[in-house]
């Protein structure tokens, strides 16, 4: 018999057990609800129709492509030297005088 009783009053703290925390869940879920709609409210409105930005009048921009070259690394003077910063070059890369594209020979793997 005292088994019995033992066991029920288990199952009783289970069960309530699980009644708080499920109050537990819901009431942080409602709290995260109000909280996001209190966010949301102090938030600038969306843009309407007419405040978008539109296109300019000469139209859209295209991408340009070029050429670029590497610049080389400059050389220091002497073993066990190093260069500072203000004698390096302020890009990596420079415009290329020849500004056509490589093209590929078929079946060869070398631009030509």
């Amino acid at each position: 018999m005292i088994s019995t009783e033992t066991t029920a009053s288990a199952a009783t703290a289970g069960a309530i057990a699980v009644l708080v925390g499920g109050l537990i869940v819901v009431g942080a879920l409602i709290w995260a609800v109000r909280f996001g709609i209190k966010v949301r409210r102090s938030e600038s409105a969306v843009p309407r129709r007419g405040q978008h930005p539109t296109l300019p009048e000469s139209g859209p921009v295209h991408e340009s492509s070029e050429v670029r070259e590497a610049n080389e690394v400059p050389r220091t003077h002497g073993k066990g030297e190093r260069l500072t910063p203000h004698e390096l070059r302020h890009s990596a890369s420079r415009r290329s005088d020849h500004q056509s594209r490589p093209r590929w020979d078929a079946g060869s793997g070398e631009a030509r």
